[in-house]
């Protein structure tokens, strides 16, 4: 029984299908001049217009990538660099991908101001606004965080910035083809197929026509010199499918609201939102006296499948980065686990996942 979609979910049967059919009928480098060429580049364009459509943004400024790593990466460098201003705002719980280009920035004179979130798992606006600076050029603050499922009030931190003439990136990996995202208005923008069942190897970001860009690698072709290499038709059809079927935000609740039932009375602890700023298909639990890892161990031998956080931080021995920014100690941030739910999941499957995690967590309790 898998419970880790928010690491990759199964690609869609749909996908699959477009996948072979693109790979099949149109083999050709979309930046070929020949016909074969022009028939990619026809299949391209009409992708970017879907995913386009589906975040809610100009066509002309999505560029594809591949995977959202490199388009938070590619993102964070390009706006960055766009500017004279020389500081930047991001939080503690970005996904490693944000902080390795924090770092990068660093070290060619950028400050970054990295910011905490309260005991809800949110950066809140007044947080965000008391670190501007005069020098400050770029935001960047995640949609919904990938370990417990806090969603960012980045609607409001878009236009918190737009006041003071700052651009805003979002990281949309763990939201885009989940929630609605065509109310943000950033001017950057990350995109992952493989988290909405489509290709791994394949994402897309958004960086608005408006800006004078300064691309991270001078001189490529590909991608309007945003992004060199050849693209990949086929994955990039196969992600425009995957996002056209967005998922049933009734049936996480549902889930969410069937294993909260099932772990009521247990000493699981529950590491969430207390306001409505929650994605219910996400949920950060933790065994007290238990690490994670334990837990995820004894699940795996039952053949349940959870994460003890972000897939890219497994190697990570400081827990989780979300835990430790809402304010947990060492100890209690190695104790997280987590679990996300897809739109297979089923209500029998949840039930007999409530049961092992009280039956562990009394174990635990006993030990």
């Amino acid at each position: 029984m898998y419970f880790d979609y928010a690491a990759t979910a199964p690609m869609k049967k749909s996908a699959i299908a477009v996948y072979q059919e693109a790979a099949n009928y149109f083999p050709g480098n979309s930046s070929s001049p020949h016909d074969e060429g022009t028939k990619a580049s026809l299949l391209l364009e009409q992708c970017r217009a879907q995913i386009a459509n589906v975040a809610g943004v100009a066509k002309e400024g999505i560029y594809f990538t591949g995977s959202g790593t490199e388009g938070n990466i590619l993102s964070i460098l390009s706006l960055a660099r766009s500017q004279k201003k020389k500081h930047i705002i991001t939080s503690l719980a970005e996904h490693t991908s944000v902080h390795s280009a924090m770092a990068l920035l660093e070290t060619e004179g950028f400050s970054v101001t990295k910011l905490p979130m309260d005991k809800d798992g949110i950066v809140t606006v007044a947080s965000i606004l008391s670190a501007i600076q005069p020098d400050t050029g770029l935001i960047s603050i995640q949609h919904i965080n990938p370990e417990i499922g806090s969603i960012q009030p980045v609607e409001q931190i878009a236009a918190l910035a737009k006041q003071h003439n700052i651009l805003f990136h979002t990281d949309c990996v763990q939201s885009f083809g989940k929630i609605p995202i065509d109310s943000i208005k950033a001017d950057g923008m990350t995109f992952s197929a493989h988290k909405i069942g489509g290709p791994k190897g394949c994402g897309a970001v958004f960086l608005s026509p408006y800006i004078a860009l300064k691309p991270v690698f001078p001189g490529l072709t590909h991608e309007k010199g945003i992004r060199g290499g050849t693209v990949d038709t086929p994955a990039i059809a196969a992600f425009a499918e995957a996002a056209k079927q967005s998922a049933s935000l009734n049936h996480m609740l549902f889930l969410r609201n069937v294993l909260k039932k099932e772990l009521t009375g247990s000493s699981v602890l529950w590491i969430e939102s207390q306001s409505s700023s929650q994605y219910p298909g996400v949920i950060g639990l933790c065994i007290p006296g238990l690490e994670g890892q334990l837990v995820m161990l004894a699940l795996n031998a039952q053949n349940m499948y959870i994460s003890t956080g972000s897939a890219c931080d497994t190697t990570a021995a400081a827990g989780t980065k979300a835990a430790m920014a809402m304010g947990m100690t060492l100890e209690e941030a190695r104790q997280f686990f987590r679990i996300s739910f897809g739109p297979e999941t089923t209500e029998e499957e949840v039930i007999q996942l409530g049961r092992v995690l009280s039956s562990t967590a009394a174990n635990a309790a006993v030990l």
